[in-house]
Protein backbone atom coordinates (compact mmCIF):
# COMPACT_ATOMS: atom_id res chain seq x y z
CA UNK A 1 0.00 0.00 0.00
CA UNK A 2 1.63 3.60 -1.37
CA UNK A 3 1.13 6.83 0.30
CA UNK A 4 1.43 9.94 -0.53
CA UNK A 5 4.86 10.91 1.30
CA UNK A 6 6.12 7.56 0.47
CA UNK A 7 5.53 8.29 -3.49
CA UNK A 8 6.95 12.19 -2.89
CA UNK A 9 10.53 10.47 -1.11
CA UNK A 10 10.82 8.49 -4.47
CA UNK A 11 10.02 10.75 -6.84
CA UNK A 12 12.56 13.57 -4.73
CA UNK A 13 8.89 15.89 -4.85
CA UNK A 14 6.99 17.84 -1.93
CA UNK A 15 3.76 16.08 -1.00
CA UNK A 16 1.93 19.50 -2.15
CA UNK A 17 3.40 18.40 -5.56
CA UNK A 18 2.15 15.00 -5.75
CA UNK A 19 -1.48 16.28 -4.76
CA UNK A 20 -1.18 18.65 -8.00
CA UNK A 21 0.06 15.63 -10.21
CA UNK A 22 -2.95 13.39 -9.21
CA UNK A 23 -5.17 16.49 -9.98
CA UNK A 24 -3.81 16.65 -13.61
CA UNK A 25 -4.07 12.73 -13.94
CA UNK A 26 -7.30 11.77 -15.84
CA UNK A 27 -10.14 11.00 -14.07
CA UNK A 28 -9.58 7.50 -14.89
CA UNK A 29 -6.44 6.89 -13.38
CA UNK A 30 -6.50 8.78 -10.63
CA UNK A 31 -6.21 6.89 -6.87
CA UNK A 32 -9.67 6.77 -5.10
CA UNK A 33 -10.75 7.92 -1.65
CA UNK A 34 -11.45 5.79 1.32
CA UNK A 35 -14.25 6.82 3.77
CA UNK A 36 -11.73 9.09 5.80
CA UNK A 37 -11.04 10.70 2.52
CA UNK A 38 -7.32 8.88 2.46
CA UNK A 39 -6.17 8.27 -1.45
CA UNK A 40 -5.78 4.40 -2.24
CA UNK A 41 -3.22 3.92 -4.46
CA UNK A 42 -3.48 1.46 -6.92
CA UNK A 43 -0.53 0.19 -9.46
CA UNK A 44 -1.77 1.91 -12.06
CA UNK A 45 -2.61 5.01 -10.33
CA UNK A 46 0.89 4.89 -8.72
CA UNK A 47 2.46 4.28 -12.39
CA UNK A 48 0.32 7.41 -13.76
CA UNK A 49 1.56 9.70 -10.93
CA UNK A 50 4.89 8.28 -11.80
CA UNK A 51 5.17 8.62 -15.82
CA UNK A 52 3.03 12.04 -15.37
CA UNK A 53 6.00 13.46 -13.50
CA UNK A 54 9.13 11.96 -15.24
CA UNK A 55 6.88 13.73 -18.93
CA UNK A 56 6.54 16.92 -17.33
CA UNK A 57 9.78 17.14 -16.14
CA UNK A 58 11.79 16.89 -18.85
CA UNK A 59 10.59 20.04 -20.58
CA UNK A 60 10.10 21.74 -17.41
CA UNK A 61 13.88 21.76 -17.41
CA UNK A 62 14.33 22.87 -21.10
CA UNK A 63 12.14 25.82 -19.99
CA UNK A 64 14.08 26.48 -17.21
CA UNK A 65 17.64 26.33 -19.30
CA UNK A 66 15.83 29.01 -21.24
CA UNK A 67 15.02 30.89 -17.91
CA UNK A 68 18.20 30.67 -17.35
CA UNK A 69 19.54 32.06 -20.93
CA UNK A 70 17.32 34.99 -20.64
CA UNK A 71 18.06 35.90 -17.16
CA UNK A 72 21.83 35.87 -18.59
CA UNK A 73 20.95 37.95 -21.40
CA UNK A 74 18.51 40.48 -19.16
CA UNK A 75 21.93 40.29 -16.81
CA UNK A 76 24.46 41.61 -19.35
CA UNK A 77 22.18 44.20 -20.69
CA UNK A 78 21.67 45.35 -16.91
CA UNK A 79 25.56 45.55 -16.72
CA UNK A 80 25.60 47.20 -20.35
CA UNK A 81 23.11 49.97 -18.70
CA UNK A 82 25.04 50.34 -15.60
CA UNK A 83 28.34 50.84 -17.26
CA UNK A 84 26.87 53.49 -19.84
CA UNK A 85 25.28 55.44 -16.93
CA UNK A 86 28.49 55.04 -15.04
CA UNK A 87 30.62 57.16 -18.33
CA UNK A 88 27.44 59.40 -17.94
CA UNK A 89 28.62 60.19 -14.35
CA UNK A 90 32.08 60.74 -14.76
CA UNK A 91 31.44 63.07 -17.70
CA UNK A 92 28.93 65.30 -15.28
CA UNK A 93 31.49 65.20 -12.97
CA UNK A 94 34.16 66.37 -14.94
CA UNK A 95 31.77 69.50 -16.02
CA UNK A 96 30.53 69.73 -12.65
CA UNK A 97 34.68 70.16 -11.60
CA UNK A 98 34.95 72.69 -14.42
CA UNK A 99 31.87 74.88 -14.00
CA UNK A 100 33.28 75.03 -11.03
CA UNK A 101 36.75 76.27 -11.87
CA UNK A 102 35.20 78.55 -14.03
CA UNK A 103 32.82 79.89 -11.18
CA UNK A 104 36.19 80.43 -8.72
CA UNK A 105 37.72 82.27 -11.79
CA UNK A 106 35.22 84.48 -12.15
CA UNK A 107 34.87 85.38 -8.50
CA UNK A 108 38.38 85.98 -8.21
CA UNK A 109 37.67 88.37 -11.62
CA UNK A 110 34.81 90.01 -9.61
CA UNK A 111 37.03 90.93 -6.22
CA UNK A 112 39.75 92.18 -8.35
CA UNK A 113 37.25 94.77 -10.17
CA UNK A 114 35.53 95.33 -7.16
CA UNK A 115 38.75 96.18 -5.12
CA UNK A 116 40.11 98.00 -7.95
CA UNK A 117 36.91 100.00 -8.52
CA UNK A 118 36.79 100.78 -4.56
CA UNK A 119 40.33 102.15 -4.46
CA UNK A 120 39.58 104.17 -7.26
CA UNK A 121 36.68 105.93 -5.59
CA UNK A 122 38.55 105.87 -2.26
CA UNK A 123 41.62 107.90 -4.19
CA UNK A 124 39.15 110.10 -5.93
CA UNK A 125 37.57 111.26 -2.97
CA UNK A 126 40.55 111.59 -1.55
CA UNK A 127 41.99 113.47 -4.39
CA UNK A 128 39.24 115.92 -4.31
CA UNK A 129 39.87 116.57 -0.96
CA UNK A 130 43.10 116.92 -1.08
CA UNK A 131 44.04 119.09 -4.24
CA UNK A 132 47.16 121.36 -3.10
CA UNK A 133 50.21 121.10 -5.32
CA UNK A 134 52.21 119.89 -1.94
CA UNK A 135 50.64 116.83 -1.50
CA UNK A 136 53.32 114.38 -1.02
CA UNK A 137 51.30 111.23 -1.80
CA UNK A 138 51.97 112.18 -5.58
CA UNK A 139 55.57 112.01 -7.13
CA UNK A 140 56.97 115.00 -8.68
CA UNK A 141 58.03 114.92 -12.23
CA UNK A 142 61.26 116.15 -12.07
CA UNK A 143 61.89 113.29 -8.94
CA UNK A 144 60.19 110.38 -10.52
CA UNK A 145 62.24 107.10 -10.91
CA UNK A 146 59.43 105.59 -12.31
CA UNK A 147 59.80 102.59 -9.12
CA UNK A 148 56.39 102.07 -7.17
CA UNK A 149 56.37 100.75 -3.86
CA UNK A 150 53.13 98.46 -3.46
CA UNK A 151 51.31 97.81 -0.15
CA UNK A 152 49.94 93.90 0.53
CA UNK A 153 46.72 94.36 0.68
CA UNK A 154 44.98 92.98 4.23
CA UNK A 155 41.98 91.39 4.67
CA UNK A 156 40.08 88.12 4.51
CA UNK A 157 41.01 86.80 0.95
CA UNK A 158 44.40 89.01 1.35
CA UNK A 159 46.69 85.92 0.77
CA UNK A 160 44.98 85.08 -2.34
CA UNK A 161 46.00 88.71 -3.96
CA UNK A 162 49.82 87.44 -3.73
Amino acid sequence: METISSIAKRLNVTNGRIYQIIKEIPADKQPKKDAKGKYNFTKESVEAIESYYNSSSSPKTDNESDLVKQLRADLEDAKAEIKAKNNQIDKFQQLLDQQQQLNLATNRQNEKLLDGSANDTKQNVSESQNMDDTDVSKPAEDNYKGEETKTSKKGLFGWLRR
